[in-house]
């Protein structure tokens, strides 16, 4: 049923992002390509989910055919053709929305190759069931290496101040169901502190200053990507030290190497961090169903421990 679980929500908040930005901010977008985007993360999802599913019942079967002799007749594991429901599409189709909204290119095997492999990053890059790579975030910075006409416009969004509060609002809801508000306030505050330091230093005036916090971009980033409670790490310490991590990272390659694209680069480099924090700091790990039962996050604990 629709709005039964937070990612209902996202998706609904991120279609309606989408709606505005081509409505109001003159984007080129080409709706042909969100399809695209769309029906290439949901079908990759549906693929991969199958054939993980079958992968177990498969080797079971080879290897009962092996052993097959007349006093143990081969008996095959129907569960190969019954696979599990799968329970990730709506995570597919956030993924899609992100690509649809960040993401810019002409070509339609530019969107195919960034959602395919934005999907299948969680299945290839994983540790103890859990993937590191921010789904979208790796697409972005597939595309961006692997094509030459695939692009982000950081300042798509403008500076306008109905904007960050429309995105704060909404983000605010999804992060205080989902209980990872702390990782937006880490990246956000450490990030915004080390621009305060570098505008004194230099003597510039607060209008620059504000004028790179309020960038629509920033706040989506902050609120909708490096907040994906599936990728970031468990533990609460281990979250805030990998934000301040990501935030430091952004400033330098924006400051120092001139890099637009600086927030998608820092994550993406520094996602594989999750791993040793995770192993430094132990926490149960996130789950979809928990949020969706609205169950505390004290009773979350008490449960997977």
């Amino acid at each position: 049923m629709l709005l039964k679980d937070i990612r209902d929500y996202q998706i609904l908040f991120l279609s309606l992002f989408l709606i505005l930005g081509i409505g109001t901010r003159d984007w080129t977008l080409r709706p042909e390509l969100i399809v695209v985007a769309i029906v290439t993360c949901l079908v990759t999802q549906w693929l991969a989910e199958r054939a993980t599913s079958i992968a177990p019942h498969l080797k079971q079967n080879i290897a009962n055919l092996l052993k097959r002799s007349d006093n143990y007749p081969h008996q095959p594991n129907l569960n190969l053709i019954n696979p599990q429901k799968s329970t990730s599409l709506r995570s597919a189709a956030i993924t899609a929305l992100s690509l649809s909204l960040l993401l810019r290119t002409e070509h339609y095997s530019t969107m195919i190759l960034a959602a395919s492999l934005a999907i299948l990053s969680k299945f290839i890059f994983q540790i103890h069931h859990k993937h590191f790579f921010n789904p979208a975030n790796f697409g972005i910075i597939a595309a961006i290496t692997f094509t030459k006409d695939a692009w982000v416009s950081p300042g798509q969004w403008g500076e306008d101040w109905w904007y960050a509060l429309l995105f704060l609002g909404t983000g605010g809801m999804i992060l205080k169901r989902v209980g990872r508000w702390d990782t937006t306030a880490a990246f956000l505050g450490s990030y915004a502190l080390l621009e305060a330091i570098r505008n004194l230093w230099l003597g510039w005036t607060w209008d620059v200053y504000f004028h790179k916090l309020m960038s629509g971009s920033l706040l989506l980033f902050a609120l909708f990507m490096i907040t994906d409670p599936r990728s970031i790490p468990n533990a609460k310490i281990s979250r805030l030290l990998w934000a301040a991590s990501i935030a430091l990272l952004t400033f330098i390659l924006r400051n120092y190497f001139f890099l637009s694209t600086a927030v998608f680069w820092a994550l993406f480099a520094l996602a594989p961090l999750t791993i040793i924090l995770d192993y430094l700091w132990t926490a149960p790990k996130f789950s979809w169903s928990f949020v969706k039962s609205n169950l505390s996050f004290s009773r979350r604990q008490q449960l997977t421990t």
